[in-house]
């Protein structure tokens, strides 16, 4: 009866309105990439190493934004907790300086030194002539994403968050009809296979920001100004320097630390390029429910903070946690389903009987990887980031990532030459490394804390 009376709390509620919009939206990107691979699946095993390869750039590029997002979100649901918009939009122009500064420089990477870029991944030049192609066209993409990236993520901040769902709604569904016309050349389009993918994302991402542009002429407090980037105030540069710095970092050492697992499979052989690829859609599929609730909870964590009610957030924080248990457990559960339909079209495909048996032990492993992404994310990137705690995630990842996985992978892979699965295991203890330290830092308390200043503009 307690446990029934428990489900009524108001907090359950405000959650669900918050993770369902965010868990549509993540599902939709995911469908994006499986819909990528769907259809690259029927040019050849070779254009969906390459793609797997190229997008690394996106995947780094993706996770810088998310930190930056992540970053500005700490302090603008405290700030909107506080009604004090006027800061949020000092927090917004910072973010955006930051992120347009990047995606400008990568771009211009892309456009100029593509196979340079490919070269990092692999020496098999039909995935570098492939993979380069694919990031040259994807520059445009680069560009929208560091606008889009910050301003959704701001969106968020404030409870708008159904906003966000529809617009990546909008762009997931031309990306995938652009992607049928492009890959195969239907509507008199020109063929273009691995190209095809590229110019459909770059386009759907193009209307993307217009739209973000439609919707801020509509807002009344959470404008797309791009003046903004040039607002000065010291103490919320530094605030956002202190607090959201650490979490760009933790973002994108996680973020690089996984493109080097691209790496050390990238040299494994294009079987196991393959099989990681589709291994690692489907894996995207069982955590979108956890991240979702990452995020949500975080915002509403974040919220509660900037009101002052830090116990009453210790209570939330612990409810956060025992939802993403079980968000974790269903994942799982999602990815053993799944492993038989998986398996069924990659064998109907171009995928060679080794990628298959890979595919196969690649999905068990992630089906409780699931778990311990869920709980860490939860916790790091939701949980603490909420009261300003992103110092911690960037030393956890930053050791567990680059003293344990990176290093004892390569020396699996190139120096002991373990068999492929046997390197793909010990890359996927990762999560499980970090439980202790995470789950001790959670239990401390430390952080929980109201990140707003008062009188920030008075003189």
């Amino acid at each position: 009866m307690k446990s029934f009376k428990g489900l009524k709390d108001p907090f359950y509620g405000q959650i669900a309105k918050l993770v369902i919009p965010i868990v549509l939206q993540n599902l939709l990107s995911s469908l994006v990439s499986s819909a990528d691979v769907v259809m690259l699946n029927f040019v050849g095993q070779s254009a969906i190493s390459a793609v797997s390869l190229a997008s690394q750039y996106a995947h780094v590029l993706f996770m810088l934004f998310y930190g930056l997002g992540t970053g500005a979100t700490m302090l603008c649901a405290q700030y909107f907790g506080k009604k004090d918009f006027k800061a949020i939009e000092v927090v917004q122009g910072i973010a955006l300086r930051f992120s347009l500064s990047v995606s400008i420089i990568v771009a211009l990477l892309a456009l100029t030194i593509p196979e340079y870029m490919m070269l990092v991944f692999t020496n098999d030049q039909e995935l570098i002539a492939l993979g380069a192609g694919y990031i040259r066209i994807l520059s445009v993409c680069y560009l929208c994403w560091g606008v889009t990236e910050v301003y959704i993520a701001i969106l968020r901040s404030v409870g708008r968050v159904a906003i966000g769902t529809v617009l990546n709604s909008i762009a997931v569904g031309l990306n995938v009809v652009l992607n049928a016309i492009f890959i195969f050349g239907w509507l008199g389009a020109p063929k273009m296979g691995v190209m095809g993918v590229a110019l459909a994302t770059s386009i759907s991402r193009l209307v993307e920001l217009a739209l973000c542009f439609v919707v801020s002429a509509r807002s009344e407090h959470i404008k797309l100004r791009f003046r903004t980037i040039f607002i000065r105030n010291k103490i919320l540069f530094g605030d956002f320097i202190k607090l959201s710095l650490p979490a760009i970092g933790n973002d994108v050492v996680w973020g690089l630390a996984f493109s080097m697992y691209s790496v050390i499979i990238g040299h494994l052989g294009t079987d196991a390029v393959a099989a990681n690829s589709l291994a690692t859609v489907v894996r995207n599929f069982g955590t979108i429910l956890c991240f979702g609730l990452a995020n949500a909870g975080g915002i509403l964590l974040g919220q509660k903070m900037g009101e002052g009610k830090l116990e009453e957030t210790r209570s939330d924080g612990r409810k956060v946690l025992w939802l993403t248990v079980a968000a974790g457990a269903i994942g799982g559960v999602i990815v053993l389903i799944a492993r038989p339909f998986v398996l069924m079209y990659a064998g109907s495909g171009n995928f060679t009987q080794t990628a298959l048996e890979y595919l196969g032990v690649m999905l068990l492993i992630n089906s409780y990887y699931v778990m311990g992404a869920a709980v860490n994310t939860t916790l790091i990137a939701g949980v603490f980031r909420a009261g300003g705690d992103s110092r911690f995630g960037l030393i956890c990842d930053a050791i567990v990532m680059w003293v344990y996985a990176v290093p004892v992978g390569f020396l699996a892979a190139f120096v002991l030459k373990l068999p492929v699965l046997w390197v793909y295991f010990i890359l996927c203890l990762d999560e499980f490394v970090k439980w202790p330290a995470v789950i001790h830092r959670y239990r401390s308390g430390k952080w929980l804390k109201n990140i707003t200043r008062d009188n920030l503009f008075e003189s």
